[in-house]
């Protein structure tokens, strides 16, 4: 027996602001020029916002606006919050992309497109979940963004004030999730629950005393303790498969804002920079991370890309029955199209009668990782990164959609049909037990 524990953040998390920021830039230079090359990264503080980074596009994009419309969506839309995207200033400090780096990448035929930078990147699956992430993770998702919900619906977690009722709930929050797993690394029951929440000060006390304050302070903590309990998890609980939720019981510990008050929250109480969450982001500490994020890189930076083409592997690798559990790593030179190296790593849990190293030989042989064929089979050259900035890149519901991107400087409204998370599909599960001998390929 052993315990594993992963985190997740809310959208209003400053460090999820920072990349949500970054990814709504990327998408606006996509959505016009879908050849652009963009590394944007984003600092969120007291009532500022700056972007820095390099940019090759043809498009020309209305900062600003994109910026405050996502701040307020995201629900930062009052002054209270030292940090709202009606009067936050905004700093822009973007240039174009070092020639040197471009002469690397851009090869003229797509295929043979370098790598936009060396370094490795790694993608992993396990079988404990309907969508092949480790549990601790996606569980510590699925609260926030229920917790998310609750928020923006406003009927539940609430309080009256002059008659009107109104919910508590802030846009910061962060939650940790412990699961215990038997000696088989097999779920077998939650453990802890950590869930912290950004509220209003919505309990006044009777007076000035500092006895005062500590009683209106124990009175707002109780009400959220008795809302997480009895409203958010039942929420929670009731999305998940029967053999998940047979995993909670009357052991179960939850903490709710140990430190008693989270009154001051997001980019006011906590500075804000890309890229700060990337085990978020992924796995939740569970597999490897090569060290790269993700948020405001075009597809070209392989940081972003080759770990979205590892996780695809790795995945349909797992739901095809090659085994049980894989971690797919991969490394590039900059400016070189083929891969350095591939490994494959099943801890021991293949079904099949090969070797790690074996089953390494057939991915490098079903699955071209050159940056170029990476970028047009995941379709990754349209504005789709918003979406993944929070709430986790991996595990999510490939899907397509209608996005639609409006600017004072356009002379209509720019509409685009895209694939959300092309690298979630289970669309090579025939061709990998055909290449195993596991199954025939269904007809």
């Amino acid at each position: 027996m052993f315990l594993f524990t992963s985190e997740s953040v809310s959208e209003g998390h400053p460090d999820k602001v920072a990349d949500q920021i970054s990814d709504t830039i990327l998408d606006e230079f996509l959505a016009r020029d879908p050849e652009s090359h963009v590394a944007v990264e984003t600092l969120c503080t007291t009532g500022q916002v700056v972007v820095a980074g390099e940019v090759a596009s043809e498009a020309y994009v209305d900062l600003h606006t994109s910026i405050r419309d996502l701040i307020k969506e995201i629900g930062y839309n009052r002054g209270a919050y030292r940090f709202d995207g009606d009067s936050v200033g905004i700093l822009s400090a973007l240039h174009e992309q070092s020639q040197d780096i471009e002469r690397g990448v851009d090869r003229g035929e797509l295929a043979e497109q370098g790598a936009g930078d060396q370094g490795m990147m790694f993608g992993y699956a396990v079988d404990e979940t309907e969508n092949y992430m480790p549990l601790t993770l996606d569980l510590s998702h699925l609260i926030l963004s229920e917790l998310s919900k609750i928020r923006r619906e406003g009927k539940e977690m609430t309080y009256y004030r002059k008659g009107k009722q109104r919910t508590y709930l802030r846009p910061d929050a962060k939650s940790q999730v412990t699961v215990e797993y038997d000696d088989d690394r097999q779920p077998k029951r939650i453990h802890t629950i950590v869930i912290s929440t950004q509220h209003d000060d919505f309990v006044a006390p009777l007076d000035d005393s500092h006895e005062a304050q500590e009683a209106a302070d124990k009175k707002m903590l109780e009400q959220i303790r008795e809302d997480i309990k009895n409203v958010l998890l039942p929420r929670v609980i009731e999305k998940l498969p029967e053999n998940v939720k047979a995993l909670f019981d009357k052991n179960l510990i939850v903490h709710v804002n140990p430190t008693g008050k989270f009154v001051l929250g997001g980019p006011h109480a906590d500075t804000g920079l890309t890229g700060r969450k990337i085990i978020v982001d992924t796995y939740g500490g569970r597999g490897a991370h090569g060290g790269g994020a993700f948020s405001g890189k075009d597809p070209s930076k392989v940081d972003r890309s080759a770990a979205y083409a590892c996780r695809h592997i790795a995945k349909n690798l797992v739901a095809a029955g090659v085994a049980k559990e894989v971690l797919l790593q991969v490394s590039y030179a900059i400016g070189i199209a083929e891969p350095i190296s591939i490994n494959v790593n099943t801890y021991g849990t293949a079904k099949v009668p090969l070797s790690d190293e074996e089953i390494a030989a057939k991915v490098a042989s079903l699955f071209d990782l050159r940056p170029g064929e990476i970028e047009k089979n995941l379709k990754l050259r349209n504005p789709i990164y918003r979406e993944t900035a929070a709430y986790g890149h991996m595990g999510r519901r490939p899907r397509t959609v209608v996005k639609n991107f409006t600017s004072k400087y356009d002379d209509k409204p720019v509409e685009r049909e895209v694939e959300l998370f092309t690298w979630e599909k289970l669309d090579r599960v025939d061709d990998i037990k055909k290449a195993f001998g596991i199954e025939k390929a269904e007809s």
